[in-house]
């Protein structure tokens, strides 16, 4: 299932989430070089974040290989940087393309809960949140982490806890059946996060790359805490009362 549009009304015009995903694409243009080599790997391993270099469990020196003639050497005096930058790298297109259409369809509702400085806050904590997640899961890991996903996953946790009854339009795809269908946000949001928690089970017990299931988890959580302190009440009564106009038309 993947999902279309939502069934939700904005008040304000949604600059902050515009306005990161212009950051995340023009971190894919300008840093990564549009996916290249060996642009996207330099990127990756001079501005991902690596949990054993950070919590200082690698030895400096040594060489991660990410390709051919390609690799990636801890230092001695990790740069905490990463743990921001990472939050706007991408290891490839459909990574980027997928976390932004995430980030469109969710992010507006979420800022408009909160205002534009706001959400530009919470989105930071909530990315930052899921670092520690992840370098929590596997503190020794070699393995650069790159992604708005984890952030993006905290917008969702909050969505999740703001408007757990929007209709989210997915398509669905069974085999040769295509179909499209509305299910209620907290239903396609809390099939998403068990998908994380299925997912990042067998992570503790291995190293490996792919997915950072536990960024996402961590940033999911981070979001449905963190919602309550950042939203406004005032914002939300009034797309209450936007919400029941609307449905009376």
């Amino acid at each position: 299932m993947f999902p279309l549009r939502d069934d939700n009304p904005t008040l304000f015009a949604s600059a902050a989430t515009v306005a990161l995903i212009g950051a995340n694409v023009a971190a894919w243009v300008l840093i990564q070089g549009f996916g290249a080599e060996p642009a996207l790997v330099r990127s990756i391993c001079e501005l991902g974040a690596i949990p054993g270099e950070l919590l200082g469990n690698l030895v400096p020196g040594t060489e991660i290989p990410l390709g051919p003639g390609l690799v990636c050497r801890i230092d001695a005096q990790p740069s905490w940087i990463t743990v921001f930058s990472s939050m706007f790298l991408h290891g490839g297109w459909f990574h980027l393309l997928g976390n932004m259409w995430f980030l469109w369809l969710f992010g507006d509702n979420v800022e408009d809960s909160m205002g534009r400085g706001r959400f530009v806050i919470f989105y930071l904590l909530c990315g930052l949140a899921a670092v520690a997640a992840q370098m929590a899961s596997n503190p020794d890991s070699a393995i650069p982490m790159v992604g708005a996903s984890g952030a993006i996953g905290g917008v969702m946790g909050a969505y999740a806890v703001l408007y757990p009854k929007a209709g989210v339009h997915m398509l669905l795809v069974l085999g040769f059946y295509v179909d499209r269908i509305v299910v209620p946000a907290w239903a396609m949001l809390g099939y998403w996060f068990l998908l994380q928690i299925v997912g990042g089970l067998p992570s503790l017990s291995s190293e490996g790359g792919g997915v950072a299931f536990w960024a996402h988890i961590g940033g999911f959580a981070a979001g449905v805490v963190l919602i309550f302190p950042f939203r406004s009440e005032q914002r939300l009564a009034a797309h209450r009362a936007l919400v029941a106009r609307r449905s009376w038309r």
